[in-house]
């Protein structure tokens, strides 16, 4: 249950992103909430992978290349999801992918209580 309301949240914070910056563009609440899904899937299987690939450049950049990675996780999202879902340049996803992490803190601190 609890995994359930954390995607429709994030899915809710994919939408705030999206009226927040021009360059990301998601069509609708049920393009956001396949996103959500995707973007779990990829977090799951895919970023700790990537993880792992980039270890020492993360341990360099004291975890400020996790960053990148969340923006490269999201790439992969919208790569997926085709027009429905678009990020005009990597800056923008990493951006989105900052502001993604900073809301997910606080949906996960919601979705505990």
């Amino acid at each position: 249950m609890r995994w359930l309301l954390s995607l429709v949240f994030n899915a809710l914070a994919l939408m705030l992103i999206d009226y927040l910056f021009t360059n990301f563009v998601i069509d609708g609440f049920l393009v956001a909430l396949i996103a959500s899904i995707i973007l779990a899937v990829l977090n799951t299987i895919v970023k700790p992978i990537l993880v792992l690939f980039t270890l020492p450049i993360t341990i360099l950049t004291l975890g400020l290349f996790l960053f990148v990675i969340n923006a490269i996780t999201l790439m992969l999202t919208q790569a997926l999801l085709g027009n429905d879902f678009i990020i005009d340049g990597f800056g923008t996803a990493i951006l989105a992918a900052i502001l993604l992490s900073i809301l997910n803190m606080i949906i996960n601190r919601l979705v505990k209580k």
